[in-house]
């Protein structure tokens, strides 16, 4: 079957398409499944890159989604023709978070979805939300349920509150659709004011160009008439974290999601004990995370943005997009 492969140290160069042998049959607890889309995000990025080192000859892609071809015994999930999509950390089922490394992850510790058929176990897997497609699938892998995780099952998000959104990125426009689905307040920042248009067209409340108001935590605090935002999905990390802090509300909560402007950095503790806010780091979330998620996408209020899609002979450049910025959401890879 075929697969792209990322051959050591990493680098764009060094993705290939070859070919390995089909993975055959399920066993007991297993599903096979064909896949059909992927969605790309900077973790994968910092993969394919060699950011972060794994194996010679990695499947990168932690985003995949499919049909179920067959199932193999004792399997009660899932039967075949059911479209299903992949879990970011398949050994976390439920619970508080277990897992603080990438080991399992597909696409880094393991095999990832650049390829055509896997035979994995059914519990790394959930079905998809009804009507989606392939690649709409596989973007509420990563970015989609970690959106849902700040804001939903760690930020307690309710109507009325007010949450402030960094950049146009995968998380962000995620996070702002289920904000307004759940009736908040939305406000977003970027550097793109084409960009901003969109997200006000999406339902963006208040929208600020950061390179314009270099403090629009102020700006953003003001809006708000001196309260704060009760909510921060903070991707940009030590560079806007300060800003971030300034924003947000007393008692409110910041969910650190993103290294973006680096892995390391200053944290002003005076303003963020000032605060009192919650600064919670998070990656991602847990299958049963996952599966409700599922559930309130099965009520056709939301369907991922998907900005453009590449076909998966084409990664490279897809991955090239990426790096330039200029996508809105979600960079589809479909097969």
């Amino acid at each position: 079957m075929k697969i792209i492969a990322l051959q050591s140290p990493g680098g764009l160069d060094r993705l290939s398409v070859t070919v390995r042998p089909d993975p055959g049959q399920p066993g007991p607890g297993e599903i096979r499944v064909a896949l059909h889309g992927s969605t790309l995000n900077y973790h994968d990025l910092g993969v394919v890159l060699g950011k972060m080192p794994t194996a010679d000859g990695r499947v990168p892609l932690a985003d995949g989604a499919g049909i179920v071809e067959a199932v193999g015994e004792g399997v009660t999930d899932f039967t075949p023709g059911d479209m299903v999509v992949s879990c970011f950390f398949p050994g976390w089922q439920d619970g508080t978070p277990t897992i603080g490394d990438f080991s399992g992850t597909p696409g880094d510790g393991i095999d990832g979805f650049a390829q055509a058929f896997v035979v994995r176990p059914a519990t790394a897997f959930t079905l998809a939300p009804k009507g989606f497609d392939a690649v709409e699938a596989a973007a509420i892998t990563t970015a989609g349920l970690t959106a849902w995780r700040a804001l939903v099952v760690d930020g307690k998000l309710k109507a009325g509150d007010t949450v402030l959104l960094l950049g146009t990125g995968g998380v962000s426009i995620w996070a702002l659709q289920i904000a307004k689905a759940m009736g908040a307040t939305v406000i977003l920042t970027s550097s793109s004011d084409e960009k901003l248009e969109r997200a006000r067209t999406m339902g963006a409340d208040f929208t600020v160009n950061y390179r314009d108001q270099p403090e629009w935590g102020r700006v953003v605090r003001d809006w708000t008439g001196g309260r704060g935002v009760d909510h921060v999905v903070e991707v940009g990390g030590p560079a806007t974290l300060a800003q971030s802090i300034e924003a947000v509300r007393v008692g409110g909560h910041i969910s650190l999601i993103g290294v973006l402007t680096g892995a390391s950095g200053e944290v002003p503790t005076a303003a963020l004990m000032a605060r009192q806010a919650r600064l919670q780091g998070l990656i991602v979330g847990s299958r049963r995370a996952q599966q409700d998620f599922v559930r309130a996408l099965d009520r056709g209020l939301i369907k991922p943005v998907i900005d453009l899609r590449y076909p998966l002979e084409d990664l490279a450049d897809a991955f090239r997009m990426q790096m330039s910025g200029a996508h809105f959401g979600k960079i589809g890879i479909a097969w």
